[in-house]
């Protein structure tokens, strides 16, 4: 903390009542949101389709001031995003970029907050109030905070016991709940098996208190929520991180699954479990991240990469998508004595890069036709299909079906799956967001469809089919 504030430690389940009408009453421009009645899908509070077009901005409490966080959350309005999963604590104790502390003596169960709720004095407003000014200015502009309370490593580290644990939820549950735009993510690029009681603590003690959010388990790297909390009543959907490795980096002998690149088979693992949850790739690979993490030398993964790690989840079953982007999620700035991952590129660079620019594609295409919540993931569409970066994906309701297709290759299509004896079809550019009519076609035997441009990776291409009226 800077030494001129007269601090005070107030009882950690009192600091919810630290804040203004006025801030809360401005922070209420976007509505609760829950899951479908179906299990599938989730929705505004009045029903609405809500399609989660999410963005990693992991250390944005961390590194960001006031006036670079509002400028970080307009730009992502602008393009799309609706979402943003950032950390709480990333480190036990963290600090911000004012230099204030999260708690005391690096006791996560005695958070450092300090009397006064001025959020235009610098003198009045500490560690919490930055994270409240954040969510405020977040909700203005109608994007959800997912909120991780503790990064998984200090808590692998020893630093958070059960009973801490459970303060320190009950302090964030207190805080937030009012606040209509939360999301809580459990965990922390961790697996649920590690310190499970600390995660199933957190996880009961802040839906004990706070039952209007969802929340969800952010798991490590090739894994998924379900694999350890499917069935616990806090969870209310399920949350994967496919991951940064591509197929053949994919090969360690401690890992159950084996997916490569093919995010896709989470969501079918997910779509088919009981009950019926949502799911959602919460950590696909980065655009500007090396093909495996951890050696700077390797390619990157480009927009053409996360494109299809949306499309493929997507048509799979997921809910939403979130897309990151390496400097971003690190908030990699030019006062940065070090950078991970073979970060070179300033955050305020990075925010344009081509693909956070093409995702808001995928919400407006899946966000354009009715009976949103009929939609349902398809493999029968697709007469011959391949492997790999060769795959197709479907997805369709009773009167629409789509198609991806990563690299341009021949697509021979099932007609007949969607009602009508005749379909338009029509080809959709993930790239562009553009749509271009092929016409008009019977809707029975194998379809056979070429998309312009030839075979090769990144020409992607959604193939539209729909009952023609």
């Amino acid at each position: 903390m800077k030494a001129i504030r007269n601090t005070l430690l107030l009882p950690f389940l009192l600091a919810g009542a630290l804040f203004s009408c006025t801030s809360q009453q401005k922070a209420e421009s976007v509505q609760l949101l829950k899951v479908s009645e179906n299990g599938r899908y989730l929705t505004t509070e009045d029903g609405k389709p809500f399609f989660w077009l999410g963005d990693t901005g992991w250390l944005l409490f961390n590194k960001l001031n006031r006036s670079e966080a509002e400028h970080y959350l307009e730009d992502r309005q602008q393009k799309g995003f609706n979402v943003i999963q950032a950390m709480v604590l990333h480190t036990v104790p963290s600090v911000n970029v004012y230099g204030d502390s999260s708690m005391v003596h690096g006791d996560i169960a005695q958070p450092l907050v300090t009397e006064g709720d001025d959020p235009e004095n610098e003198l009045e407003y500490d560690y919490w109030d930055h994270i409240d000014f954040i969510i405020d200015k977040a909700a203005e502009k109608g994007i959800y905070m997912a909120l991780v309370p503790v990064w998984g490593s200090p808590v692998k580290d020893g630093k958070v016991s059960t009973a801490q644990a459970g303060k320190y939820a009950a302090f964030l549950a207190e805080r937030w709940k009012d606040r209509a735009n939360i999301i809580w993510l459990n965990g922390g690029d961790i697996k649920g098996s590690d310190s499970v009681e600390v995660w199933q603590e957190i996880g009961k003690t802040i839906k004990s208190i706070d039952k209007r959010h969802l929340m969800t388990y952010h798991p490590r790297g090739r894994t998924a929520s379900s694999d350890w909390f499917h069935n616990e009543s806090w969870l209310d959907f399920n949350m994967v991180q496919s991951g940064h490795r591509r197929y053949d980096q994919d090969t360690s002998s401690n890992e159950v699954k084996h997916y490569g690149e093919d995010n896709w088979k989470f969501m079918a693992v997910d779509w088919n479990l009981s009950p019926v949850k949502p799911s959602i790739d919460g950590e696909p690979s980065y655009e500007g991240i090396p093909q495996g993490l951890h050696d700077i030398n390797e390619p990157r993964w480009n927009d053409a990469d996360v494109r299809r790690y949306g499309y493929w989840s997507v048509f799979a079953g997921a809910f939403g998508y979130t897309y990151g982007q390496n400097s971003v999620m690190q908030m990699h700035s030019k006062v940065d004595t070090t950078t991970a991952y073979g970060s070179t590129e300033l955050w305020t660079e990075a925010i344009d890069a081509p693909g956070a620019q093409q995702m808001h594609y995928l919400k407006k295409l899946m966000l354009s036709r009715e009976n949103y919540f009929e939609r349902v993931p398809d493999q029968s569409l697709i007469a011959e299909n391949g492997e790999q970066y060769n795959r197709l994906v479907g997805t369709r309701t009773d009167n629409y079906a789509y198609i991806y297709n990563y690299n341009g290759r021949e697509m021979k299509i099932n007609m007949g799956r969607i009602k009508g004896d005749k379909v338009t079809a029509s080809w959709f550019n993930p790239r562009s967001g553009e749509t271009t009519s092929l016409g008009e076609f019977a809707n029975t035997g194998v379809g056979t469809f070429q998309p312009e441009g030839g075979q090769k990776e990144g020409n992607d291409w959604v193939l539209i089919l729909e009952s023609k009226n």
